[in-house]
């Protein structure tokens, strides 16, 4: 979950790492560090700080030359943030330096070997252990020291070594976290995200699992940890530097919660097929016969790709009539799980590389099922591992808190639900109307978004709750699930999210006038229902904020969403209340794009 880039070539390096880790701070920011070196000079340098990389920069020298540097932005796992604990870290006489992302399961084990040793340790983190055995082998290339560390430890890692015997060279490993290559001219970089790339190079090689590399200014080559070399082809990559732009809005949330329209109408792009009424997804690898055998589908996703997993499940049960669930990716990989041949597994995951997903890919497919992904980041792990999918195009999404590929996850599910529909008993009318419902989707994003104003003064009135309550019906609870989600995770304010049909069998003892709920209320066939669970909140003097198709005679305020087909309805009713979460967090203060405690690509468990 932190961020990694280095940098070897001709240019002054510091400049261009500080620039990379700017575009890198969503994965990490409790403190950061940068270390360089050169051909011309002897040893390395390097500088450390807590806090933001605002803060490193402040204190890197005037005088910081190095052609060839390796820097990081951490979000803590071992040990607090502290200058000490920042990456990069180097061994006792500073010829090694090591940025590391993942948990070396092992490390204790490794640390008291190398304390009995007589290694004394300056920090609390499991990654000053590969620094140390780095330096202490015997080995004579760097390639062979690395190799020869990251065959003793247990976990997962992302690593970018450079060593003062060595100035020629940065050597990186993989295995569970992501580390990108990036080919440039007479020069080459590295990072843990292509972000920290597309401003110099769309060239990119994504490493596997097991794999490392060398890189040196003019040349690259590619192997495994055992050594024998591996053909890795750069691949062009479709996003620019210019996506990473705030756009002129005043933070990434803002901007991408606005670009939603334009992203949905991009996951949409060329997928239509009028004649047949369905859609085209080329990269499902999955024939029509292979389709009808499905008997189950099971979705794993994890946070807000959980929630868009929710939302997919009902929809695949409702177009393609096949039972459908989602699970949180984190608990079925330890569960021993039932792996049927007949149930076709999704896994669900903006970035492609969270890891709880990834492992669970990893033994789906160690088992013999079949596993399509759902990402947002071509070329990533989980699109690797898995047998085909469906890529969101939902652009690059860089605030931590997920709104624009949260929708287009769920744009992309109801493409696929529509495909196993129509590949089984779904009528051309039934698929025609979804089509044109999902044909008004961006225009109705569009309506949406013209209520800003009315909901940022909302807001501004919820804003001193304590604790609010969200719920909905069937569609509407996976959206009450993942508005509650938002609302703490951007403002920290305490929220739960709860089935309204539940609300007698519990929740009803929360209802007082300080406790707003906020209800989702589409115009389906459950309305008197859910209008039948706004009566039990009211009689109890709750205040209720309804998010509707139609103003709602019971809650105090109405959010009016417009309407869609029933199927597609809880795509467009979660995005006001992404906007309420947005302006709640901007009353209060809270860092919007980076919460506290929190980083964007879950890597590590």
């Amino acid at each position: 979950m932190c961020g990694i880039v280095g940098y070897i070539g001709r240019r002054e390096v510091a400049p261009l790492l500080l620039e990379g880790l700017q575009r890198l701070e969503y994965r990490g920011y409790d403190s950061a560090g940068i270390a360089v070196t050169s051909p011309k000079t002897a040893g390395l340098k390097m500088v450390k700080a807590k806090g933001r990389v605002r803060d490193l920069e402040a204190k890197v020298p005037a005088r910081f030359k190095g052609t060839t540097g390796i820097a990081h932005t951490r979000w803590a796992t071992h040990g607090a943030p502290s200058d000490v604990n920042a990456h990069p870290h180097l061994d006792a006489e500073g010829k090694v330096a090591v940025v590391h992302n993942g948990i070396i399961d092992n490390a204790g084990d490794l640390r008291r070997k190398l304390e009995a040793d007589g290694v004394e340790f300056l920090s609390e983190t499991d990654t000053e252990v590969l620094v140390h055995l780095i330096a202490r082998s015997t080995a004579a290339e760097l390639e062979d020291k690395v190799r020869e560390t990251v065959r003793l430890i247990e976990g997962t890692y992302g690593i970018a070594v450079l060593h003062a015997d060595f100035p020629d060279r940065i050597v990186v490993a993989r295995n569970g976290s992501p580390v990108v290559l990036g080919i440039g001219e007479k020069e080459m970089f590295v990072a843990s995200d292509i972000a920290a790339l597309v401003a110099h190079t769309r060239q990119i090689v994504t490493l596997d699992d097991g794999e490392m590399a060398t890189l040196k200014a003019d040349d690259f080559r590619t192997y495994t940890t055992e050594g024998t070399r591996t053909t890795a082809e750069p691949t062009t990559v479709e996003w620019e530097a210019a996506s990473y732009d705030m756009g002129g809005h005043d933070t990434y949330m803002h901007k991408e919660i606005h670009e939603q329209a334009e992203a949905v109408d991009r996951v949409l792009r060329g997928r239509i097929d009028d004649r047949f009424s369905t859609v085209h997804l080329g990269g499902l690898n999955l024939d029509a016969r292979e389709a009808r055998r499905i008997r189950r589908v099971k979705i794993l996703g994890c946070g807000t790709s959980y929630h868009a997993g929710m939302i997919g499940a009902q929809m695949i049960e409702e177009l393609a009539r096949i039972p459908a669930d989602a699970e949180p990716a984190s608990e079925f990989r330890y569960r021993n799980a039932v792996v049927d041949p007949d149930t076709l597994y999704i896994a669900v995951s903006q970035s492609g590389e969270t890891y709880d997903v990834l492992a669970a890919v990893q033994e789906l497919k160690r088992k013999g099922a079949r596993v399509l992904g759902v990402v947002n980041v071509v070329g990533s792990a989980i699109a690797r591992e898995a047998d085909g999918g469906v890529y969101v195009h939902a652009g690059p999404e860089v605030c931590v808190v997920s709104t624009k590929c949260f929708t287009n996850t769920t744009v992309a599910f109801a493409l696929l639900a529509l495909h196993l529909g129509r590949t089984r008993d779904l009528s051309v009318r039934d698929g025609k109307r979804i089509i044109e419902g999902l044909r008004r989707l961006p225009g109705q994003i569009a309506e949406i978004m013209e209520q800003e104003e009315e909901i940022k003064k909302l807001a501004q009135q919820y804003a001193d709750a304590r604790s609010m309550l969200f719920i909905g019906r069937v569609r509407g609870y996976p959206v009450a699930r993942e508005a509650s989600l938002k609302l703490k995770e951007v403002s920290y304010i305490h929220a739960e999210a709860y089935p309204a049909s539940e609300l007698k069998h519990g929740p009803l003892a929360l209802i007082e006038p300080a406790l707003p709920t906020v209800a989702i209320v589409p115009d389906d066939d459950l309305l008197e229902k859910n209008r039948a669970a706004m009566e039990e909140i009211k009689a109890r003097s709750g205040q209720i904020l309804a998010v509707a198709h139609q103003h709602q005679e019971k809650a105090d305020h109405s959010l009016l969403v417009p309407k869609n087909e029933d199927e597609l309805d809880p795509i467009l009713m979660g995005i006001p209340l992404q906007l309420l979460a947005y302006h709640t967090a901007l009353a209060l203060g809270r860092d919007i794009d980076k919460p506290r405690n929190l980083a964007k690509s879950v890597t590590v468990e």
